[in-house]
């Protein structure tokens, strides 16, 4: 299982920090790929995570993270990190919890 904090501010996959794509790909430098930008763009956002209530937030679900990101938790092209964080930058939405190989 798979732990996604994704605070994407823009993002049909995305409601309440939580990721619900089910399969995400991150690519060589850490940008997730599978990011897709919401009709209606941030208040669309905001809105889906208004309708989605409280009990919604923080519950996690079985995510598979396809990576190409040279990373020390990279597997065999898979993230073996049991919780990653998704955040925007300003170069694109990547993940924020890759760590160099040879720094782990």
């Amino acid at each position: 299982m798979k732990e996604i904090n994704c605070k994407t501010s823009n993002c049909e996959h995305n409601v309440k920090c939580r990721c619900l794509a089910g399969i995400i790909a991150v690519g060589d430098n850490a940008k997730c790929l599978s990011r897709i930008k919401r009709d209606g763009g941030a208040l669309a956002q905001s809105f889906a995570d208004v309708e989605a209530g409280e009990e919604f937030y923080g519950q996690s679900t079985e995510v598979l993270i396809q990576c190409s990101a040279p990373c020390a938790f990279n597997q065999d092209g898979l993230c073996s990190a049991e919780k990653i964080d998704v955040d925007d930058t300003m170069l694109g939405t990547k993940c924020k919890t890759r760590v160099s190989p040879k720094d782990r």
